[in-house]
């Protein structure tokens, strides 16, 4: 058993007091094990602890043995829990400030693939949404064959993101609000199955956690934090999707709306999304990878191809050489994350991102994004 990832899973069921101030705590100390150790010093380490979340921490016993029956669940599930310190955690997600400490994922697909598109919308959707939906798909296949589409498998618009990825090859993720034991609608159970098969089913809650109204908000931001973009595709003036839009904003991820017809119910929440510029207009997939500065499977083909001759004669030096094997373990990362896993400071690390793509080692990507050619 690993005992970072059973001390990270009972600290879910601690933060249940203050999880904001926990994921100080992890943030701070570096691992949940640390959390765990300091426990009675807190204050040590966060001065503004709560009553509440110090007396918690006292008493983990309660937590741990949740935490291994949790473990034991995913074990005879198939059930991957990742934590921040695991490399298959999303690392979009790692950037933003309240991701979650765990996550129970059951799939095949990676979810640090080089493009990731959110797609959410109305429960209430019309033809049009699905037609646009559907287009989206086939389009994004042509341009960006690996790209990960992330939606909550929820009515309307998600679902339809779900199926038409799976009818175009793309691999998809749902976010639920619940544990992994149950399925949310039930009528998707198919859908989600086939899923697990090519994409995956991902939630931060545990086994025996029911659909409550606030998960569905707080799924949102993993939908949003785990994407480069989001796209709104028809929601009315309020919504679960605009609220998905705003969190995505916050995150500083691009966001995207297709317009509808004036006066159309559910075209509302996208045009006035795009009148008061909360979000760019886009009409094909290819507005979306125009956009974004992605290229296409042809130019990265080319790409891969000026890499490899590149690497016949690299003359790198030795903190160059450092963020290129940074990058090998694990690439596509931003600058945050890439100072912090190469031990180089932001201000030494940007010159040296410049000399490397200079050099054509590396390839700067939306949202700050540093890609190594292969």
């Amino acid at each position: 058993m690993n005992k970072e990832t059973l001390y990270a899973i009972a600290l879910t069921h601690v933060s249940y007091f203050s999880p904001a101030a926990l994921l100080q705590l992890y943030r701070q100390l570096g691992s949940a094990t640390a959390v765990i150790d300091h426990r009675q010093h807190i204050r040590d380490v966060l001065p503004d602890a709560s009553d509440r979340l110090v007396e918690a921490l006292q008493h983990v016993d309660e937590p741990l043995r949740r935490a291994e029956a949790e473990l034991a669940f995913c074990h005879q599930n198939h059930i991957r829990p990742l934590t921040m310190a695991d490399d298959d955690y999303p690392q979009r997600l790692l950037q933003c400030d309240d991701a979650p400490l765990v996550l129970y994922y059951k799939g095949t697909a990676t979810l640090n693939p080089q493009r990731v598109v959110c797609i959410v919308g109305t429960r209430r959707s019309t033809i049009y949404g699905h037609d646009l939906v559907r287009r989206f798909a086939q389009e994004l296949r042509q341009h960006c064959p690996q790209a990960l589409i992330v939606s909550g498998l929820a009515y309307g618009i998600d679902i339809c993101a779900h199926r038409y990825a799976l009818e175009n090859g793309l691999p998809t993720v749902g976010v639920l609000a619940h544990g992994l034991d149950d399925l949310y609608p039930p009528r998707h159970r198919q859908t989600a199955d086939e899923m697990v098969k090519n994409g995956g089913l991902l939630t931060e809650y545990p086994s025996g956690t029911r659909v409550d109204k606030l998960n569905f908000v707080r799924r949102n931001r993993i939908v949003a934090g785990m994407a480069d973009a989001c796209i709104l595709v028809e929601s009315a003036a309020k919504g679960g999707g605009l609220i998905t839009c705003r969190i995505a904003r916050d995150y500083n991820r691009d966001v995207f709306a297709f317009p509808g017809a004036v006066g159309a119910p559910y075209s509302e929440g996208c045009n006035q999304l795009i009148r008061d510029n909360g979000a760019a207009l886009i009409t094909s997939a290819a507005d979306l990878v125009d956009a974004m500065g992605w290229q296409t499977d042809a130019q990265l083909q080319q790409t891969r191809q000026q890499g490899i001759e590149r690497q016949m004669f690299p003359q790198l030096t030795d903190e160059e050489q450092q963020v290129v094997d940074t990058l090998s373990r694990n690439n596509d990362l931003q600058i945050n994350l890439l100072a912090a896993q190469s031990n180089i400071p932001i201000g030494r690390l940007t010159a040296l991102l410049f000399s490397l793509e200079m050099k054509g080692v590396i390839k700067s990507l939306a949202g700050g994004v540093y890609h190594l050619l292969s």
